[in-house]
């Protein structure tokens, strides 16, 4: 999700090349609709779980979210969204550790399917497996 990250040019992919699917924090319950259209309907091998430094999920707690919500959005917003996990984290390496987890033990993602984990250095542009 982050605006900062260009993924063709992060990773050298070219157009065509790969699904990307983003969302805040990289978060792959989030992403798991997606990742199984992209798996089982369009023929995806290989997931690359890739998550960065200084990301804006690591700046808040659920609570803080969620009062956010309810100050802009009023009560009904925040009724509709009670109980959501935004997913923040502190440990971007324990986040990709946790999300990994959740994919390999996914019944919904084929054993087949090969799948790895990497953090993004925002200063540098550089990538490192977890």
């Amino acid at each position: 999700m982050d605006s900062r990250i260009d993924p063709m040019a992060a990773f050298g992919i070219s157009l065509g090349d790969a699904h990307v699917i983003r969302n805040g924090g990289g978060d792959a319950r989030d992403a798991l609709r997606s990742i199984v259209i992209s798996e089982q309907l369009l023929e995806t091998t290989e997931i690359l779980l890739i998550k960065h430094t200084d990301c804006g999920l690591s700046t808040f707690k659920n609570e803080d979210a969620h009062a956010v919500v309810k100050k802009n959005l009023g009560e009904e917003g925040a009724k509709e969204l009670a109980g959501l996990d935004f997913g923040p984290f502190s440990d971007p390496e324990e986040a990709v550790r946790s999300d990994l987890k959740v994919l390999k033990e996914s019944k919904a993602v084929s054993d087949s399917t090969t799948i790895s984990g990497w953090i993004y250095d925002i200063k540098t542009g550089k990538v490192r497996a977890v």
